[in-house]
């Protein structure tokens, strides 16, 4: 280990965790924000939603290509151009005169956000040794359930004091003083194998992640069924494009994406695991605030509030279930992670029109407490698993697979609770919907369980480098 790198870790680990930090915020903010831009612009709802849309879309896009150009370019290099990209597509958004120009920050800001996360994640997994790892991860994974908690509160609080492009400007600051201090600190860490750039590849990866994706997140629209063409047009575009992708990755010596990782067991078994958990939490948190706002009376600002505990919970135990890991493994924090996460999911398909805020409040955090047992640790469990030379493969498929579960699991849960709505009976009919749709994510909980049995080698100390 460079020497540079040792005396450099706290620093890097700042930038680091500043990057994720406005990374997730950023994708948190918009939503609340959605009907002041659509007013100011003056556009519909269908429009306005695609700055949500695009910005998942172009994520998810990025995120798979990581592994090439980290391998392709110096740490330096990848992780400046990449806030780069988040910085002055922050600062287009924010003083964007019209909608056209808005997307195009969002797109810059997408771009930029898809190459940093797995990026971050290979640089911990090269400066930490394997017994450190997931103390690393657990900060990290301190800052990914923080952001997204404060996201939402504070996003309502500002536009209802600030116009709406203040959501930017609070950002900006954040990218630009981690951009400065990553130029005089950061030093190259990662490998530099300099692949062969395949078009085709690109392309196909592109349409496959692409049109997955953006046939989820249709999905996942109130407005449309599984069955339109906006769904199943780009799920079987997406498929089709899939499978030729990675047929073509086994055909290249230095492939774009290496799903040969797969071979390695527990990371396969643990990126399930990581997926379950991922579903489930990105569920309830899309799940929870339109039962609340729709069905049961609570404002915006409340449904907010109901999901902070749990958030803040998750935050501050990441770091502590890091240090668990780093000692006893991941299996057995997985086990009773998800034993809590499968009770706690259930506990949420019992709502009735009485059901009070710190009833939900107080089970979602339960829900969060469980998450953050199973998140981090399975994830670095699997990652500790590879050789170092495809770490950036695994960070990568790693969170390729959880975007993939999160537009799943939202579009999944969402048609349920529309689907088992029962609107002649009132709001408990509607009720009724969310109730079956947590029933759904409590069945899934239970198949991670059982999962998360069959992990061996999980501990540090005892794994091959």
């Amino acid at each position: 280990m460079n020497n540079d790198i040792e005396i450099k870790r706290t620093p890097l680990m700042i930038i680091l965790m500043s990057g994720a930090f406005v990374a997730i915020l950023n994708q948190t903010l918009l939503g609340t924000a959605l009907p002041h831009i659509m007013k100011d612009l003056e556009i519909d709802a269908a429009t306005a939603q695609w700055l949500q849309s695009i910005f998942m879309l172009v994520n998810g896009i990025m995120i798979p290509v990581t592994a090439f150009l980290i391998e392709r370019f110096t740490t330096r290099a990848l992780f400046l151009t990449a806030m780069g990209s988040f910085a002055v597509g922050t600062l287009i958004a924010a003083v964007a005169p019209g909608f056209s120009v808005l997307m195009a920050g969002r797109v810059l800001q997408a771009a930029g956000a898809g190459i940093m996360m797995p990026l971050m994640q290979t640089i911990m997994f090269l400066i930490f040794p394997v017994e450190k790892r997931g103390t690393a991860m657990g900060l990290f994974g301190m800052v990914i359930a923080f952001a997204p908690a404060i996201g939402p509160t504070l996003s309502g609080w500002l536009v209802e004091t600030f116009p709406w492009r203040s959501l930017f400007y609070v950002v900006l600051p954040i990218a630009i003083i981690d951009l400065i201090v990553a130029n005089k600190i950061l030093v190259n860490v990662t490998k530099q194998t300099f692949p062969k750039v395949d078009t085709i590849s690109i392309i196909l990866s592109t349409l496959g992640f692409g049109g997955i994706l953006y046939g989820f997140s249709m999905a996942g629209d109130v407005n449309h069924g599984w069955l339109s063409g906006m769904v199943l047009i780009p799920l079987i575009v997406g498929a089709v494009t899939l499978y030729l992708f990675i047929r073509r990755q086994f055909q290249l010596e230095k492939p774009i994406l290496e799903f040969r990782i797969f071979k390695y067991s527990m990371f396969s078994l643990t990126t399930v695991i990581g997926m379950i958990s991922f579903l489930a939490m990105i569920g309830g948190a899309i799940i929870l605030p339109i039962m609340m706002q729709d069905y049961l009376g609570f404002t915006a600002l409340e449904s907010g509030l109901a999901l902070l505990p749990g958030a803040v919970l998750m935050g501050i135990m990441n770091p502590i279930t890091g240090r668990l890991f780093d000692r006893f493994g991941g299996k057995w924090l997985a086990v009773f992670g998800l034993g809590i996460l499968s009770v706690t999911t259930f506990l949420l398909a019992i709502l009735t029109t009485e059901t009070t805020f710190t009833y939900i409040a107080t089970v979602n955090a339960a829900r969060m407490f469980s998450i953050s047992m199973v998140m981090m640790p399975v994830t670095t469990a699997g990652l500790n698993q590879l050789p170092n030379d495809v770490i950036p493969h695994g960070t990568a498929m790693n969170n390729t697979m959880r975007q993939m579960a999160g537009a799943l699991g939202t579009a999944l849960l969402v048609s349920v609770m529309m689907n088992q709505a029962i609107p002649t009976d009132g709001l408990a009919g509607m009720i009724h919907g969310a109730n079956v749709s947590f029933m759904v994510a409590g069945i899934i909980s239970i198949g991670g369980f059982i999962l998360a049995f069959f992990i061996k080698n999980s501990i540090p100390k005892k794994v091959v480098e």
